[in-house]
């Protein structure tokens, strides 16, 4: 089998790498950035898409404040590029899988987001990413659209290793407590990728699934268990309400997405989220 992956230096996509390396040696794999393949031009990832059996979009604008100002290259990136893949896709019959977000919702609910839960993004990066996903439907591919959220690795900037470093620098840190969500490991988002890729194409999930890791925290919870785990006591926490950090968007109170489908069509067993923090955590000390 022939792979594309998209936006391979990237959290996710770095994690495609290992999933690739250990689990799935036997297929060819390309990955690409921005330097080996823009897909923002519709001519390059059709040819680059010749041949593929399956795309893997890694790739996405994701700084939630700066898409506010940066309105066109959020679009062009979560969006318009998004409509390439599931074109060429389309063309070629190859199978799409595409990461979403948390963020097509508006975070006022009180129990988890099924994938079918009306859909109201609060700002531009949850727009284009909803945009990226209609764009899939219009072009009609083959294709599974996986959402998920607060997601962090071992690579590139997120919240684990912000606040490893913060704790190492501070003697104390004020954590947000009124959004809540579900941390995802994006080394169990891969391996989720790498085991849809694997089945048989009839047997392959298409549509829309849910994927973050089992339960439910605030990020003030969450840094707690990071603070727990690497042993920074020296660092007082203290919980604060989002309104004591200015924000261009509001972010949603509650993420917590429903996985009922992805458990139940996968047959999947989800890891908690503690679990893989201490995982990572303990074996690890995160660059």
């Amino acid at each position: 089998m022939n792979i594309l992956v998209t936006g391979s230096a990237g959290q996710l996509g770095l994690e495609m790498r290992r999933v690739a390396a250990e689990q799935m040696p036997q297929h060819h794999w390309r990955f690409t950035d921005v330097a080996e393949l823009d897909i923002t031009d519709a001519a390059a990832v059709r040819r680059a898409a010749d041949g593929v059996d399956a795309i893997v979009n890694c790739a996405a604008y994701t700084n939630v404040d700066q898409a506010e100002v940066d309105t066109e290259l959020a679009r062009r990136i979560n969006s318009d590029a998004v409509r390439n893949l599931a074109l060429a896709a389309a063309e070629t019959g190859a199978l799409l899988i595409h990461v979403s977000t948390d963020y097509v919702f508006g975070g006022t609910a009180n129990t988890p987001y099924t994938e079918d839960s009306p859909t109201c993004p609060l700002g531009v990066y949850g727009a284009t990413k909803l945009a990226g996903e209609q764009a899939i439907a219009a072009a009609g591919c083959r294709a599974l659209i996986l959402r998920t959220a607060w997601l962090w690795s071992v690579h590139g900037n997120n919240f684990v290793k912000t606040m490893q470093r913060l704790m190492s620098e501070r003697d104390s840190l004020r954590v947000v407590i009124d959004q809540v969500g579900s941390p995802t490991f994006a080394g169990d988002l891969a391996d989720v990728i790498g085991r849809v890729l694997a089945l048989d194409p009839a047997e392959q999930a298409l549509g829309i699934y849910h994927y973050t890791n089992e339960g439910v925290c605030s990020w003030y919870d969450f840094a707690m268990a990071i603070r727990e785990l690497i042993g920074a006591t020296r660092c007082d926490l203290q919980p604060c309400r989002s309104s004591e950090y200015p924000s261009r968007v509001t972010r949603p109170a509650y993420s917590v997405l429903d996985k009922s489908r992805i458990r139940r069509e996968l047959g999947i067993r989800i890891p908690h989220w503690r679990s893989s923090l201490q995982r990572i955590l303990t074996q690890n000390t995160l660059p």
